[in-house]
């Protein structure tokens, strides 16, 4: 059957003044303004977060970069208007790689600042830090009962043949939908939880995946179905302007050396080691690891895993079950390496002052980040 979407009604008297609707592309000549207003008057509004990326971009002569502004990325979906109303702003037009903690501050100011005019918002983003900026807008906007959709395209929504105005049109849908809540990423026709997505190829249409977790719906032919069925939130809204970026993300390689070691105790406050399988710290290192922890025991450490799937398990081998005793390691279970990132952001910024607090942080489940929880105490 096919899903009926219920609009809110948003009633303006008489001595009221409508803000003028711009007559979308196709419409024919003649339509009346207002009769689009009337039209518009019964749809969701819809705030478009614009803030560059490949679906922005076109060619500079020395590669693509983002020059499409907010506005006429609008103007490339007109189909967009027979079933929401949307508006655009710009916050920022800038290459993914170049996304940073202080776009993503920028991002959620947005969000807020406007949370109470709009129904839903649908961020255009670039695809190469995407996963980053959904898992850390999960813990940055938490229990938002108005849906917060990320999404962009790999080929720009100025061409004729690409995935931009799909991925756009979709994400409106899905923002302008009664059911909608909270922060995913809208792509390829999967709706994916934002602490659970990842992107997969680098050129392919279907560019992310949702990691150890279902898809919340998939979208197709403009209809939504949905899989995991939104429970509303108990608690209010809450924004969350701090994020602490000095952490640093140790990669396990065979033969680690230890030598940087003392330097990464001493210069940052958290420190995620991305190992091997299940987790553990191998020979090279454990010994001047553990002599770190004992003279640094205020950092925070975290074992998360170079595996796609499956997630941490330190107490399966000895070299990860000894030293999580003796270090008191946090593990990321089976949590995505980008929502580890972003977590541990958002709880060093947010946390109490005793070190138990950021335990308890860790291991309480947000946007579905975290399904098997170890802790014990």
């Amino acid at each position: 059957m096919e899903k009926v979407i219920v609009f809110q009604v948003k009633i303006y008297y008489d001595n009221q003044s409508i803000p003028n609707v711009p007559v979308p592309a196709g419409r024919p000549a003649g339509t009346g303004t207002s009769d689009l207003r009337k039209e518009t008057i019964m749809k969701k509004k819809i705030l478009l977060i614009a803030t560059g990326g490949t679906i922005a971009s076109q060619n500079s002569g020395n590669g693509l970069i983002p020059l499409i502004r907010a506005e006429e990325i609008l103007s490339y979906i007109p189909d967009v208007y027979e079933f929401c109303s949307p508006s655009a702003v710009q916050i920022c037009n800038i290459d993914s790689t170049n996304m940073e903690p202080r776009h993503w501050n920028m991002i959620m100011k947005a969000v807020r600042d406007n949370y109470e005019a709009y129904d839903g918002f649908v961020i255009a983003h670039g695809t190469d830090t995407m996963a980053y900026t959904a898992a850390a807008l999960s813990y940055m906007i938490q229990n938002s009962s108005r849906p917060i959709v990320i999404t962009g395209a790999q080929k720009s929504v100025d061409l004729e043949i690409t995935d931009a105005k799909t991925n756009l049109l979709d994400s409106f849908r899905y923002a302008a939908d009664d059911g909608s809540q909270g922060v995913q990423i809208v792509f390829g026709g999967k709706v994916i939880a934002g602490t659970r997505a990842r992107k997969i190829r680098s050129k392919s249409y279907n560019a992310f995946d949702s990691i150890d977790f279902p898809f919340l719906a998939t979208i197709q032919d403009g209809r939504i179905m949905r899989y995991i069925p939104a429970v509303p939130f108990e608690e209010p809204v809450a924004f969350y302007e701090k994020m602490n970026d000095n952490i640093f993300l140790m990669k396990l390689i065979p033969g680690i050396s230890p030598k940087g070691l003392k330097f990464l105790f001493k210069q940052y406050d958290a420190i995620i080691v991305e190992s091997f399988g299940v987790g553990g710290i191998p020979a090279s290192i454990s010994d001047m690891f553990y002599e770190m922890y004992e003279t640094h025991p205020e950092k925070v450490i975290i074992m998360a895993t170079q595996v796609t799937h499956e997630g941490s398990d330190m107490t399966v081998y000895e070299v990860g079950n000894k030293i999580k005793k003796e270090c008191r390691f946090l593990e990321s279970y089976d949590m995505t390496l980008e929502a580890v990132i972003a977590k541990t952001m958002w709880l060093l910024a947010n946390r109490g002052t005793e070190k138990s607090d950021i335990n308890q942080l860790f291991y309480k489940k947000i946007n579905y980040d975290l399904i098997f929880n170890g802790f014990s105490g």
